[in-house]
Formats: C-alpha cells, sequence, structure tokens
C-alpha cells in the first residue's frame, strides 16, 4: 500500500481543479461501443504538426490544478459533398506533457508527474502506448450547446474513444470547418475516467480515489489536409 503522504502528494498534484471561475466542459455523453462511420468521398490525413489533444484534470478540494498536452501520432478525415463523414486518429500516450505554468509549488516537477502518468499507476504507457478515437456519427447540432462546449459549435460528433486498452462511445458538440482540401474539427468536453476503467486508489473508499474527481476535461484541435 503506498503511504498516506504519497496519497496526499498524487492526490492534490494529480488531477486537481483549477482555482479560477473558468467554466467547465460539458460532460459527453457516453454508449457501448458503436459501429465506425464509413470512410467515403475524400481522405484527407491529419497534419500532425498542427493537431493536438489537451486536457485538464481536477481534484475535489480545487487545489493544484494541472493541465497539459498530447501529441496526435497519426489519423485521417473524410469529407464528402462538403460534410465531414468519417475519420479517426491516434495520440501518442507516451507524449503526455505536463505544462510547467500548472506547477507552482517548488518541490514539484513536470517532469516527474509526465513519468508518474505513464507508470501502471495511470496509463501504463508501455502496455498501452497509443489511445484512439474514431468517428461513428457526424450530425447537425440540434440544439445549443451548454456552457462550456466549444465556441463556434456546429455538429454533434460521436465516436469511439479507446483509452487504457477500453473503448466507449463519446458524444459531444464540436466545431467542424470543411473547405477545399482541408477539414477541422474542435471540441471540449469532460469524460469520467472511470468509464474506463481508470482508478488509483483500490477502492471507492480508499483516499487516492475519493479525493481525486473523476473528471477529465479534454480538448481535441484535430487538422487534416491533402
Amino acid at each position: 500500500m503506498k503511504k498516506l503522504s504519497v496519497i496526499a502528494l498524487v492526490a492534490i498534484g494529480l488531477f486537481a481543479t483549477s482555482c479560477n471561475k473558468e467554466k467547465s466542459a460539458d460532460s459527453a455523453a457516453t454508449a457501448t461501443e458503436q459501429k465506425v462511420a464509413e470512410s467515403k468521398g475524400e481522405v484527407l490525413n491529419v497534419d500532425i504538426a498542427t493537431s493536438v489533444v489537451s486536457w485538464k484534470a481536477t481534484h475535489k478540494g480545487g487545489m493544484a490544478p494541472r493541465w497539459g498536452t498530447l501529441n496526435v501520432k497519426s489519423g485521417d478525415l473524410s469529407v464528402d459533398n462538403g460534410q465531414l463523414t468519417a475519420g479517426n486518429f491516434v495520440i501518442d500516450m507516451a507524449s503526455i506533457k505536463v505544462d510547467p505554468a500548472s506547477v507552482t509549488e517548488k518541490d514539484k516537477k513536470p517532469a516527474d508527474l509526465e513519468t508518474h502518468l505513464k507508470s501502471p499507476d495511470f496509463f501504463d504507457v508501455t502496455k498501452n502506448p497509443t489511445s484512439e478515437f474514431k468517428i461513428t456519427s457526424v450530425t447537425d447540432l440540434a440544439e445549443a450547446p451548454k456552457e462550456g462546449a466549444i465556441a463556434g459549435a456546429n455538429k454533434t460528433v460521436s465516436g469511439n474513444l479507446t483509452l487504457s486498452g477500453k473503448t466507449v462511445n463519446v458524444t459531444f458538440p464540436a466545431k467542424v470547418d470543411v473547405a477545399e482540401g482541408t477539414a477541422a474539427i474542435q471540441a471540449k468536453f469532460t469524460v469520467n475516467r472511470a468509464d474506463w476503467g481508470i482508478k488509483f486508489g483500490t477502492s471507492e473508499t480508499d483516499p487516492a480515489e475519493w479525493a481525486i474527481s473523476k473528471d477529465i476535461e479534454i480538448s481535441v484541435d484535430v487538422k487534416a489536409k491533402k
């Protein structure tokens, strides 16, 4: 068992909420794994140099926020008659970064947290080196998105999100832009890490588990081109 001091350090330092008044992203609706949308029309390769996935994790006490980024390794988006119809992208879990601006304590280093996030305590990147998102549907946004969603959202995107070897379908509002030879998806939503079995404590009553919020905010900025 981990010592209480280690538990407290991780609980405060890893999944910590922001102390500012910024609105959290709306929670994504979840379901079981769905059939992946068929690729048709023009297939555009994801531009890995300009695409990124950002994360923000929260602690129930509202102390010591942590946030950072993950690199997009590969992927493609399909466009047919000016509409996004399908697509996927792969996330390099070994690329996880902690923004130094979120680590204000003198005795803590972003690199140490990055190493811990990659360990079996969390994402176990040796066993699960990548995560993946596969679009299952794209529809027009039926109603105004809730507060916290990406600005300019115009579509509802559903897709199978695979984290730590488990796949769950998530649905969220997104801003989708399609132009000649290009396509882009931007979104911001919150997921419950427990849906993917991501737990640090040994049980729900373990201080390492109940002190950490289950909500993880994910921001997606994926661009594709010929």
